[in-house]
This record gives structure tokens, C-alpha cells and sequence, in this order.
């Protein structure tokens, strides 16, 4: 079956076509206007490629950052909340939790909607689904009076606790439908039936304020994609790693957000399998941002909250709360864009704000006049200014060593080359310090990581990152420019079912439990189904857990025969267990709750097969030299130029050396060795690290 995986990032849109085991790719850049002009601009590239017509083409899988940037720029629809009365300013208090505890003069976000577009109704139901005050439907058609007055674009419906009971959301649903035709609704009990009205309102608004937008994009693409002659099925990468179609990707466009870096981490999961690694650092960095991930067993970690949009140095708790199933990963603004500059301290910071694809860092030559880590690459001879995206942008280093000059260097007392090593370290410092961080609330020790880096920038970065973390391998995949893309088409149909349903093991009710669970298999497997209706369906189980009195819960998995036979001890010695595995011993004596049931289905994917090594060892010479700054070392060395497709299996090359493709450029420092792998993947070998091993572990 011939494929497409499109990826749309800040900067650049990655297109790539599949067929017959064979793949053609190109990055073109991200058209924000019209984000669907430069799909077609990639589609007609790798047909060109290929040598094929786009009617040819039997399945379209889209990832887009589209909705995380509605909602990071606010420019969503015309939107209002319904909510209990007493709740309106659920979304506005947040918790108790200051993401900051020292700063007096902190800030919090603002709210999606401020006051004046949240709304109440008389109506109370409890966390067991009882009705308290039954819903007073007079005040509902004066609210939906109001709101249709007021041509609202866009409804969200959070009633108290609708996750337990949904008839009211669904009576006020039934008025709009009404009254309001034209408009869009989003209940909170079909966006996210989860406890916890802050996250789950918070969800809800961000899915109905983003709904118009993606809607009237989804519909733009599949118009021009079919006057294209790819009259295909199109389906949408979703956050959790999976793929749903385009009908469910416009009635819940909040499932979006992160689907780009999702399929990111898929590719790299594929790859772990493939090079039989149990152990990964997936590292993703394109032109915006830069994304790590732990991968164990070759499965990504999920979480069901994340956050988008944060503003106060990418500090968890300062974004907004989007509670959906995800792919666990830190994204921080680092990328080919990131932009530099001097703060008060004299210090060098770089991000989160990012020169884009317009005007795009200084050297491509569009009006861009601050320094980004791209400006930075290229003078310090990690890029080649004429074969920069296969050679289609061209890029003019005397632009970025002004930038850089002129930004960095007259405040710091620095030359250009100066200033970009300055500009890369910190940068590169920013990632290896979120990874630290990430592997220590995960309980994890780097240092037995393997890294596997791709996206356009990641490759450059990778090894550095390597040398200050104690990770003594790294893997650069065919394919790593346009990886997230790729991985779209790796990903499987999935659907992931959650129900909040409050239970102490020591009131355990097997028959409900069993009774929750196929409810969930049926929701999850009809949603699977939808897409496909002849794949073999697969399922996970898991349950939420805590110790009572505490505010979150770990996450259990069981097995089908667990959850289909559930038992209070069962699910106490799994809860047990995992619990000490994560905090070092389990708490006798406490009760133990469950509070989140899920279930997730997804299609069936080949068995990947372990790439052998390769049977015998040839050294690659040079095809040229090129001058490339080391940071290892702190000078400039001669490196070794290679392309790519001049490496077979059993390739070996030392650093220090650059390998040349058209989407990203591979950097191999001094301390690094390079083996061609009969996939083509480079295994790259640090040999030495410069970071201290204290500073790896922490």
C-alpha cells in the first residue's frame, strides 16, 4: 500500500511517502496561513521523487501542532462555558500549588475564557452521579438566550461531577442543538470523563475553543487533497500514539495536541525495537522545540495530564492542564528557531521564542535579525550553507555571524564564533537539563539509557548532549530529518477509554469492576473498529491507585485475565509493587483507593525483527574536510565530511566527522565512533564523556 506521513512543525512541514518497503521524503517550510499549501507542496515533491501519481496514494496519516498553537496563541473561536453554578471560576482559581514557591511577584496565566464568557446553571450532582438539585431547564434556555444573543461560535458544557452522571451536560447539549444549531458543543463527559473539574474543564474549553479552527482546516485539506488526485482516506496521529480518523479528529481536536511529537516517539520505539534496546532516551528536535522522551521495553511512557502552553520558563504547573491520554515527554523551547539574546545578568538565553519559518533565523535570508541556534550551527561549520534541506533554502553564514555579532557578542566582549558556542552550550545545557530532571521524577539513571536523536536539529546536538549526560550510546535512524512523519506511519489505530469511579479496595466490587471494564473494551474497540474494521484489536488495562489522602495516583497495569477476573488482593500486590519501584518502599498499614479506570485499544502491528550485526567492519574515508567547532575540546577541528548514502553495513568512520543527508546533518565529535548497522541506523559510540559522572546522576 502506498502511504504519506505528514508532519506540520513550527518551522518546517516533513512529508514522506511509503511504498513497497521503500521511502521518499522532503521538508518544506510551514505555511501559516494556509498550513494545507505546504502539504501540497511536499505531496507534489515526493510523487516527483517517487515517480508516482498522487491518486496512487491509499492512506494519508497527519500529525500537526496546529491545535497546541491555537491554544499557545489564543486565537481560537468565539467561546463560552456552561457550568454549575457556584464553578465559574474553577478554571480561574487552579489549585492551591504554587509552580514557583519564592517568586513574590508571580503571575498566573491567564484563563482560556475570562469571566464575562462563563455562565451557570442551577444544578448539583455528587461524585457518586446522585442528583442533588435536579437541572433548571428555565435557566438553561435563558443562558443558551444569552449565548445565542451573544453569536458564540463555540459551547463547552462542565457540569460537577458529569463524569459520574452526564444527564444534565446532555439536556443542555439538547437546548443548544436547538436553539443554536451553527454552534459547536463539547461535553465534558465525552472529552474527558475524568475527576478533577480543574483539568477536566480546563480540557473542555480547550477542545471547544480550538474545534471551529481545526475543523475548517481538516475540511480545507481533505478539499485540496482530493483536487491533488489523493482522494484518499486521511486519518489524524493523536496524543496518545495512535490513529483516529478525521471525522473523530474534528469532533475532539484537543486529542491533537502533541500528535507531532507522538508519532516522534513511535519512530523511536520502532527503532529500540529493531536495535533490541529495552533502554531509550528518545531525543526529537526540530525547528521549535525539542522533545525527550523515556522509552522502556520499546513502549513509550503515557500520562493522562499534561500541560500546554506554559509561561513561566517552561515550569510545570505555570501552562494549562489538558487532561487526555499522552505520550509522557518534557518539550521545552529549543529548537533550530529558538532565538538568543543578553538578559540583565549578562547571561546568554536562548528560547522559547522562535524565529519560525518567517522570517526564520538570520540566515535564511528573510528579515530575520536575532541569532537562532541555526545561526549558531552554521558558523560553527555543523551545516553547509548550500545543501541546507537537500539544498532547496539556501543559507548566508555572513547574516548569521552579524546576528551573532551584533545580538551577543558586542554586549559579552565576543567574537561570532564565540558567541555561538556560547549560544550552543546553553541551548544544549537546557535539554540535558530537562532530561535530568525528567529521568529523576521517573526514578531513572541515564547513564544506562541508550540515545536514539532525530528531527532536523537533533542529529547535530545529540552527541553533545551524550558527552554532558554519561549516555555512551547514540543511534541516528535512517530517515531521523523527517522521523515524527515516519513514525506516523508506524503508528496503529488506537482508542483509549477512561472512566473516573471512586473505589476503596477494601469496598471492592468485583461484579462493577468487571461490568466498568467491558464497558470501556466496547467504547475503545467500536472507536478502533471505525477506522478499521478488519485489523485483530489488541487491549491494555490499568487502574489509577493511591494510598488514601494523597493527591495523585500511580498508574497499574493488569492483564486481560486481571481485569477480567478482578481481585482486591491482585490488584493491591500489583499496586504494591509498583509503588516501590517508583518511591523506593511501599507504606503499610494506609487504605489504598482507585480512582481512574482505562482501557486501550489498538490495532495489531508486524513483529519488528532484531537487525543482525554486521559480519565484517569497513573503514569510510573522507569525500572532503570542513572546519567544525567541538565543544568537547572547547576548539575548532578538522572533521571528516561523508554523505550518508556513502555508508553501507559494517561503515565505520572516527571523529571527528559530519554525515551529510538532506534533511539533517549527523555531527560526530571527537569522542565519538560511528558502526553502520544493516538498517542503516549509525550507532554512534561516545567514548568519553565530559561531564563528571556526579553530574550525570543527578
Amino acid at each position: 500500500m502506498t502511504r504519506l506521513g505528514v508532519d506540520i512543525g513550527g518551522t518546517f512541514t516533513d512529508v514522506v511517502l511509503e511504498q513497497g518497503g521503500r521511502i521518499w521524503s522532503t521538508k518544506v517550510l510551514t505555511t501559516y496561513a494556509a498550513p494545507e499549501d505546504a502539504i501540497v507542496d511536499g505531496l507534489r515533491q515526493v510523487c516527483a521523487k517517487a515517480e508516482i501519481a498522487p491518486y496512487s496514494i491509499r492512506q494519508i496519516i497527519h500529525g500537526t501542532t496546529l491545535a497546541t498553537n491555537a491554544l499557545i496563541e489564543r486565537r481560537g473561536a468565539k467561546t463560552a462555558l456552561i457550568t454549575t453554578k457556584g464553578f465559574r471560576d474553577v478554571i480561574e482559581m487552579r489549585t492551591e500549588s504554587r509552580f514557583e514557591q519564592y517568586d513574590l511577584n508571580l503571575v498566573l496565566p491567564k484563563p482560556l475564557l475570562p469571566r464575562n464568557r462563563r455562565y451557570v446553571v442551577p444544578e448539583r450532582t455528587d461524585a457518586r452521579g446522585k442528583v442533588l438539585i435536579p437541572l433548571d431547564m428555565a435557566a438553561v434556555e435563558a443562558v443558551v438566550a444569552e449565548l445565542q444573543a451573544a453569536a458564540y461560535e463555540s459551547v463547552a458544557v462542565g457540569l460537577l461531577h458529569a463524569y459520574a452522571n452526564d444527564a444534565h451536560e446532555r439536556a443542555i447539549a439538547a437546548v443548544l442543538a436547538e436553539k443554536m444549531p451553527e454552534a459547536m458543543v463539547s461535553l465534558s463527559s465525552e472529552v474527558s470523563p475524568q475527576m478533577r473539574e480543574y483539568e477536566r474543564f480546563n480540557t473542555t474549553i480547550a477542545n471547544a475553543y480550538i474545534k471551529p479552527l481545526i475543523k475548517s482546516y481538516l475540511d480545507r485539506l481533505h478539499s485540496r487533497l482530493a483536487g491533488e488526485g489523493a482522494d484518499c482516506p486521511i486519518f489524524l496521529m493523536h496524543s496518545g500514539g495512535g490513529i483516529m480518523s478525521l471525522d473523530s479528529a474534528a469532533e475532539f481536536p484537543v486529542r491533537l495536541v502533541e500528535s507531532g511529537p507522538a508519532g516522534g516517539a513511535i519512530f523511536a520505539a520502532d527503532i529500540a525495537a529493531r536495535q533490541g534496546v529495552d533502554k531509550v532516551l528518545s531525543f526529537d528536535m526540530g525547528g521549535t522545540t525539542a522533545k525527550i522522551c523515556l522509552i522502556k521495553n520499546q513502549t513509550p511512557k503515557t500520562a493522562r495530564v499534561f500541560e500546554v502552553a506554559r509561561s513561566y520558563r517552561f515550569k510545570k504547573g505555570s501552562g494549562m492542564p489538558i487532561s487526555i491520554p499522552v505520550i509522557d515527554m518534557v518539550e521545552i523551547g529549543a529548537g533550530g528557531g529558538s532565538l538568543a539574546h543578553v538578559d540583565g545578568m549578562n547571561q546568554i538565553r536562548v528560547g522559547p521564542e522562535s524565529a519560525g519559518s518567517e522570517p526564520g533565523p538570520a540566515c535564511y535570508g528573510r528579515g530575520g535579525e536575532k541569532p537562532a541556534v541555526t545561526d549558531a550551527d552554521l558558523v560553527l561549520g555543523r551545516l553547509d550553507p548550500e545543501a541546507f534541506a537537500g539544498g532547496s533554502i539556501p543559507l548566508y553564514p555572513e547574516k548569521s555571524a552579524t546576528a551573532l555579532q551584533e545580538v551577543l557578542g558586542a554586549q559579552l566582549g565576543m567574537d561570532a564564533t564565540e558567541a555561538a558556542w556560547g549560544l550552543s552550550e546553553v541551548v544544549d545545557e537546557n535539554m540535558a537539563n530537562a532530561a535530568r530532571v525528567h529521568a529523576v521524577e521517573n526514578g531513572e539513571d541515564l547513564s544506562e539509557y541508550t540515545m536514539i536523536a532525530f528531527g532536523g536539529a537533533a542529529p547535530l546536538h545529540a552527541a553533545r548532549l551524550c558527552e554532558k549526560l554519561g549516555v555512551t550510546r547514540l543511534l541516528v535512524p535512517t530517515g531521523a530529518g523527517v522521523g515524527s512523519a515516519i513514525g506516523f506511519l508506524k503508528a496503529p489505530f488506537s482508542f483509549e477509554a477512561n472512566r473516573s469511579v471512586f473505589m476503596k479496595l477494601s469496598a471492592f466490587d468485583p461484579a462493577q469492576v468487571a461490568q466498568l471494564f467491558a464497558e470501556m473494551e466496547a467504547e475503545a474497540t467500536g472507536f478502533v473498529r471505525s477506522c478499521d474494521a478488519d485489523a485483530e484489536i489488541l487491549k491494555t488495562h490499568r487502574v489509577y491507585m493511591r494510598y488514601s489522602g494523597q493527591g495523585w495516583e500511580i498508574p497499574v497495569t493488569l492483564t486481560a485475565q486481571q481485569a477480567a477476573a478482578p481481585d482486591a488482593a491482585t490488584f493491591l500486590a500489583l499496586f504494591e509493587k509498583d509503588y516501590a519501584k517508583l518511591f523506593g518502599r511501599a507504606v503499610d498499614g494506609l487504605e489504598v483507593e482507585i480512582t481512574v479506570w482505562s482501557v486501550n485499544a489498538f490495532t495489531a502491528m508486524p513483529t519488528v525483527q532484531t537487525v543482525p550485526s554486521p559480519d565484517s567492519l569497513d573503514v569510510v574515508e573522507a569525500t572532503g574536510q570542513r572546519s567544525v567547532f567541538d565543544p568537547g575540546v572547547g576548539a575548532l577541528v578538522q572533521a571528516g565530511v561523508v554523505p550518508r548514502d556513502h555508508l553501507s553495513t559494517g561503515s565505520t568512520l572516527n571523529g571527528p566527522a559530519v554525515i551529510t543527508e538532506d534533511e539533517t546533518t549527523v555531527v560526530v565529535p571527537q569522542s565519538g565512533a560511528v558502526l553502520t548497522q544493516a538498517d542503516g541506523t549509525l550507532d554512534i559510540q561516545i567514548t568519553s564523556c565530559t561531564a563528571r559522572k556526579g553530574e550525570a546522576d543527578v
